[in-house]
């Protein structure tokens, strides 16, 4: 044989023989040297900041947003009970496939091996300090003088996390289905406002004139020789937006804006409007008896000419200003401001064709806030958005989950923290907190959440499925908004199902004791 024929025969043996090798990441966790097959490997990353998920598995970390997806961040510490530690610059996390994307979150990654089929073994017969049921091999190397345990990740997830399990064989896949609209009962004597502060005085706008309400941005620009009141502009999704003070446009005292201040979006003729206010404060159901016109006296005032009506809550003691926008907008000043947008648009600094597919591709909610999520409800399934009162009223052999009950305009309305139903810890009460008010069945239940921030048009091709974490988690928050731009994920509540059936029941026989007692 010659010596060019041996050396193309062994070159045949060792191709032959590294397309018999698997490829084996290795990582340590806990002071061990543990590994995972290469194949549904997709990268490994550092670990990003996660979004925690009420009624998910402790191990979950949270949701991350890896290039405009969904990623669920699973601690292995957590998985396998060992004490937790402080993140640093070697903590890693393995992005794996096992039918959607998890991220892995390990000590430290070590290397990438090959490694021959002779060199993996049974666990039979190996002491560890996890089930051995969790692992699908051990590696044994000569250049190691330690085993190498390999983790068996479908079991690891079979265990912790079912629902994922099941999707093991298939990517999850999302239908942008309309959230079911929450029955309600013929309400023609009630009108629903959003209610606002500006100053120490409290003002309203139709809710049906309010197309959303979003945050202060950190950039207006400035209008050449607008009046006063008119502040600026901001982009809004790639449009712009005129803002309009009500501070100014009222003379009331100047303030800085702040974290707190909110920008109402109103629709008028010929565009949208930004009114800046210092915080919304809720969404009010009134009855139309109790809205009033405006004193003749000072209806004809200029200081007063876009009040017509007053809103007259707690007897009389709580006085609102319900604002009419068309007048508000009859403004010589705010006119030449949307004038001056329609110039941009006709310059194609907006394309009015395209804001109109926007608005018919997008989903409208209400954002609110507990611990340190954001969660969002479709805004047609919000009956109303009250403050706490001082007082709920306890009511004995209720449900555990019943904080209480109050009084809302001669209605009982029972109550439930929210945070206790999504097991999140419990906080003292404060004054940004507001009860959320939804009808289930022809019966209003209130929930109680840290802050309502904003009410938010939300692209549906932004909106996706939920991995789904655990039975409870999938059916409550079943999708999840990532608005990658602004690095925020918000997770989507249906509302039909923020109390199931038999919750449900038992509210109805608290409320049947409660009259009985009265």
């Amino acid at each position: 044989m010659s010596a060019e024929l041996a050396i193309s025969k062994v070159e045949a043996e060792t191709a032959e023989q590294n397309e018999l090798n698997q490829q084996f990441v290795t990582f340590y966790l806990n002071g061990e040297l543990f590994a995972v097959e290469m194949a549904p490997v997709q990268e490994i990353i550092r670990v990003p900041t996660a979004v925690r998920v009420p009624l998910a598995p402790t191990a979950l970390e949270g949701l991350a947003n890896l290039r405009g997806k969904i990623l669920p961040i699973i601690s292995l510490r957590r998985m396998f009970q060992f004490a937790e530690v402080v993140y640093d610059d070697a903590t890693r996390a393995l992005v794996i496939d096992l039918g959607l994307p998890l991220g892995f979150v390990v000590d430290k990654v070590s290397s990438v091996i090959s490694v021959e089929p002779g060199q993996i073994e049974s666990v039979d017969g190996i002491r560890s300090t996890i089930d051995t049921h969790l692992l699908s091999g051990v590696l044994r190397l000569p250049d190691q003088h330690c085993m190498i345990m390999v983790l068996n990740f479908k079991q690891l997830i079979a265990d912790e996390f079912r629902q994922i399990s099941e999707l093991s064989s298939q990517a999850a896949v999302f239908d942008s289905a309309e959230v079911a609209k929450t029955e309600d009962e013929d309400n023609s004597d009630e009108r629903q406002l959003v209610s606002f502060k500006v100053a120490t005085q409290e003002y309203a706008i139709d809710i049906n004139d309010v197309q959303e309400i979003v945050q202060i941005p950190e950039n207006i620009v400035l209008v050449p020789k607008a009046a006063d009141h008119v502040l600026g502009m901001m982009t809004l999704r790639e449009r712009l937006l005129p803002l309009v003070s009500l501070r100014q446009m009222f003379r009331l005292p100047l303030h800085a804006l702040d974290e707190r201040s909110r920008v109402v979006v109103v629709a008028v003729e010929g565009g949208a409007v930004g009114i800046v206010t210092d915080a919304v404060s809720e969404v009010l159901r009134v009855s139309q008896s109790l809205i009033e016109p405006m004193p003749s006296l000072l209806s004809h005032k200029a200081d007063f000419a876009e009040i017509k009506q007053i809103c007259r809550l707690e007897h009389g003691r709580r006085l609102v200003s319900v604002i009419d926008v068309a007048a508000l907008f009859q403004l010589s000043s705010i006119r030449q401001v949307l004038a001056e947008v329609q110039t941009m648009q006709d310059d194609h600094w907006i394309e009015a064709e395209e804001s109109q597919l926007a608005d018919e591709d997008e989903e409208q909610v209400v954002v609110f806030h507990l611990a340190d999520g954001e969660f969002g409800v479709p805004i047609h399934s919000v009956q109303e958005i009250v403050r706490i009162p001082d007082e709920l009223t306890p009511v004995p052999k209720s449900p555990d989950f019943i904080e209480g009950i109050i009084n809302l305009r001669g209605l009982v309305l029972p109550v439930v923290d929210q945070r206790k139903r999504l097991g999140l810890a419990a906080i003292p009460r404060h004054d940004r907190q507001r009860i959320m008010v939804f009808l289930f069945h022809g019966i209003r239940t209130g929930f109680i959440v840290d802050a309502v921030t904003e009410v938010l048009k939300i692209p549906k091709k932004a909106i996706s499925a939920a991995p789904e974490l655990s039975p409870e988690q999938a059916r409550l928050l079943g999708r999840v908004a990532n608005l990658e731009q602004q690095k925020r994920i918000i997770q989507l509540i249906d509302p039909l199902h923020l109390i199931n059936t038999d919750e449900q029941n038992d509210v109805d026989s608290m409320l049947q004791g409660s009259q009985q007692t009265r």
